[in-house]
C-alpha cells in the first residue's frame, strides 16, 4: 500500500468523460433507496450513448427477471407447499392470493426468525446521521481497517476516495443509502479482512482501466440484498426468501454473511466479464441472479452452504 498517495486504478464520479455524476439525495428517512451508480444528468453523445446502454441492460435485467419469475412459480408450486423443516420446527409455506390474482406465498415464521427478521427490518430503517458520534466512530472504525496503521484525515478529505467513496465527504453518499451498509462494510472487514483488502486494493487479474469504486459498490450491494430478499415489505416473499428465513434460524448475521459473499461474487464477475465503470450495473445485476440461483439449490441451510462461500473462504 502507498500511503501517500492514491490506490492504482482507482475511479472516482468527476473523472468519467470529465463530467460528474449526481448522486442520489433521498430523504434520511427513507433509508436505502436505489443504486447510487450509473446516473448521469446531461444531453451530450456521451450521454446518449450511456442511455442505449442503460436501455440495453434493462432489456437484460428484465429477461433474467422473467426467467426466474417463471422458475420461482415452479419453486412455489411444486417444492414450498411441501413445507420446509427448520431445526425441529416446520417451516410451512401456504400460498396465498395478491390482489392482482397472482400466487404468492406466506411464510409462517418461528418466534426466534419473526424477532431476527424484526431486528432486521428496524436495522434497514436507520438512516446515516454524520451528526451522530455512533455514526462517525463506525466511519473511523471502517477507516482503521482499510487502511491500517495509516492515520486517519479527518472526516472530510480528498483521501477518502481512496476507499472508493465519491467525493470528500463520504458521509454524502449514504444519501441514498442507510447505516446499515456502512454495518455491512464493517462487518466484512472484521470478519474477511484478507479479502476485504484484495477487493478494496484490487489486488486480483486483470482490472479495467476505470475500476468500479470499493465502498459505493459496497452499498450498492446492500442495495440489492434488500431487493433481492424482498426485506422493506411487511411479509417479505420473494422467491429467495425461503433459504433466507432458513439460514435466519440459526444465524442472526445472515444478512450481513451473505453481504460477505456477494461482495466476493461481485468482484468474481466483475473480472470474469472483463468490466468497467459503466457496467457495474450489468455486473450488479449478474452477481444478484447467481445469488439467486444458489439460495434456490437444495439443502441450503447456512450461508456456509453456498457454493460462493466456500470461494469467500478460499480467497482468504
Amino acid at each position: 500500500m502507498n500511503p501517500g498517495g492514491s490506490l492504482r486504478r482507482r475511479i472516482h464520479h468527476e473523472d468519467v468523460g470529465g463530467r460528474k455524476y449526481d448522486r442520489e439525495e433521498s430523504s434520511a428517512v427513507d433509508g436505502l433507496s436505489e443504486p447510487l451508480l450509473g446516473h448521469r444528468s446531461s444531453d451530450d453523445d456521451d450521454d446518449r450513448e450511456w442511455r442505449e446502454t442503460r436501455r440495453e441492460e434493462q432489456v437484460w435485467a428484465h429477461n433474467v427477471s422473467k426467467l426466474l419469475a417463471q422458475w420461482a412459480q415452479w419453486f412455489s408450486t411444486v417444492v414450498v407447499a411441501g413445507g420446509f423443516r427448520v431445526g425441529n420446527n416446520l417451516f410451512m409455506a401456504v400460498l396465498g392470493r395478491q390482489a392482482n390474482g397472482a400466487d404468492k406465498p406466506e411464510y409462517h415464521l418461528s418466534p426466534v426468525q419473526e424477532g431476527r427478521l424484526e431486528k432486521l427490518q428496524q436495522r434497514l430503517g436507520v438512516a446515516f446521521d454524520g451528526s451522530l458520534p455512533q455514526h462517525q466512530d463506525a466511519l473511523k472504525d471502517l477507516w482503521k481497517a482499510a487502511f491500517p496503521g495509516r492515520v486517519m484525515p479527518g472526516l472530510v478529505s480528498p483521501q477518502w476516495k481512496e476507499m472508493g467513496w465519491q467525493g470528500n465527504d463520504p458521509s454524502t453518499d449514504f444519501r441514498g443509502g442507510g447505516f446499515i451498509s456502512l454495518e455491512n462494510l464493517l462487518f466484512f472487514a472484521h470478519i474477511f479482512p484478507a479479502v476485504f483488502q484484495r477487493l478494496l486494493h484490487k489486488e486480483e487479474g486483470k482490472r479495467a482501466e476505470w475500476e468500479y469504486p470499493f465502498a459505493v459498490g459496497g452499498l450498492n450491494i446492500t442495495f440489492m440484498l434488500i431487493q433481492l430478499l424482498d426485506l422493506r415489505a411487511a411479509k417479505p416473499s420473494s422467491s429467495s426468501v425461503t433459504t433466507f428465513f432458513n439460514i435466519l434460524a440459526t444465524d442472526e448475521d445472515a444478512f450481513d454473511m451473505l453481504y460477505c459473499v456477494a461482495f466476493q461474487m461481485l468482484d468474481a464477475q466483475w473480472l470474469a466479464l472483463g468490466a468497467s465503470y459503466m457496467e457495474f450495473n450489468v455486473v450488479l445485476q449478474a452477481t444478484r441472479a447467481q445469488l439467486e440461483k444458489e439460495l434456490a439449490l437444495e439443502d441450503v441451510d447456512r450461508v456456509e452452504d453456498l457454493p460462493s462461500y466456500i470461494a469467500l473462504v478460499n480467497s482468504t
